[in-house]
């Protein structure tokens, strides 16, 4: 869709200046207010997660309703996925990570679904033994995140038709084509599998109540731009007997050319990749991530620099530093001028390489247990 004429938001595409309050009202979501918070709050011992704290999760569909019933005693699980068209990066992180802190602080089961069959069908350039291929090695960065493994499934879609296609064509039954089209934009030229793919997308979303002969709430973090297929999800699934899914959404986390848009795969000098190296990271950060400094050091130092539009200081806030007091102190040193670009870039350097070794050797050993996390739970 488009949220004005110079920004496309798709849940293959977002392009432009993001205004996610315009969003909010373009999709008809809830802002996270202090009422949610306090309800997270309440439920997590007073422990709430930096993106929640700095608005990183900003919106959400029926969150309060899915808390409530949680503080009466009933559990809930959640589910999000990953569209694997390369290998993953920094960007696809964000919602897993907050995903785990969920799982962490409620002991909530996770499908993590990984949508090899829509990769496989919006891109022209992928076959579909290179998407399955994807598939395996993406799985391999959810599992060194470290999520249980006794509390998360892994579907692979295209080794799991057996369970999710017999309740994807109930869902595909209630849903128009003329739906399909008005949501994503389909023309005359969309293959027929693009048309029927969100009835996959929503299997998951009641996959839980199916297997247990009851309803079981459902909370879906994912990036705003996938919340197409899930408000599609959350009209059809009561027609079939099921709870609506719960959703949370979060912001984007920019491409390194500026604080506009969302990180690709397609363009590599804009993205980090979990498979990048030191040096990779190191040369991408400094030669291609926007600086909201002054033109020279002289004029920086009395003017300051503006870490709205940041891309490095923009990072550390939606990933890579939790702690809020030292953001803090880079936010005001570098507004000040006492903190230059150069200086903010090797913060985040360090930041990611940081973050990047531990997922590798993670990854290494991820190897060996993925199969625990592919099976049937």
């Amino acid at each position: 869709m488009n949220v004005t004429e110079k920004t496309k938001i798709t849940p293959w595409e977002v392009t432009g200046k993001v205004d996610y309050e315009k969003i909010m009202t373009k999709f008809g979501t809830e802002p996270i207010d202090q009422k949610i918070l306090k309800q997270l709050s309440d439920l997590t011992s007073g422990d709430i997660h930096f993106m929640l704290r700095r608005g990183i999760f900003f919106t959400h569909r029926d969150l309060g309703w899915l808390l409530n019933r949680k503080k009466a005693g009933e559990n809930f699980y959640l589910y999000t996925g990953r569209g694997p068209s390369d290998h993953t990066h920094i960007g696809h992180l964000v919602p897993w990570v907050f995903t785990k802190w969920l799982q962490e602080k409620f002991h909530a089961k996770l499908i993590f679904q990984i949508t090899d069959d829509e990769k496989f069908l919006f891109n022209e350039n992928l076959d579909s033994e290179t998407t399955h291929s994807l598939a395996l090695d993406n799985a391999l960065d959810i599992v060194a995140l470290g999520f249980d493994p006794k509390l998360t499934e892994i579907m692979i879609d295209t080794d799991r038709s057996g369970l999710l296609y017999p309740q994807a064509v109930k869902i595909a039954k209630k849903i128009t084509f003329s739906t399909v089209k008005a949501t994503f934009g389909f023309d005359q030229s969309a293959n027929i599998g693009m048309i029927f793919y969100t009835s996959i997308q929503a299997v998951p979303a009641m996959i839980e109540s199916v297997r247990n002969g009851k309803n079981i709430p459902c909370l879906i973090p994912y990036g705003i731009d996938q919340d197409p297929h899930f408000r599609i999800a959350r009209d059809v699934l009561p027609r079939l007997g099921y709870l609506k899914p719960a959703s949370i959404m979060s912001i984007f986390i920019p491409p390194l050319s500026g604080v506009d848009g969302k990180m690709s795969s397609s363009d590599p000098n804009n993205a980090i990749f979990v498979t990048d190296s030191e040096a990779v990271v190191k040369r991408k950060i400094n030669k291609y991530a926007f600086s909201g400094g002054r033109t020279s050091v002289e004029e920086h130092r009395k003017l300051g620099g503006d870490p709205d539009i940041d891309v490095s200081y923009q990072w550390l806030k939606i990933m890579f530093e939790p702690d809020d007091s030292k953001l803090k102190k880079i936010h005001d040193d570098y507004r000040s001028g006492a903190l230059l670009s150069g200086e903010m870039k090797a913060i985040l350097i360090e930041r990611v390489n940081s973050f990047l070794k531990r997922h590798q050797e993670a990854r290494e050993r991820a190897k060996s247990t993925l199969q625990v996390f592919l099976d049937d739970h």
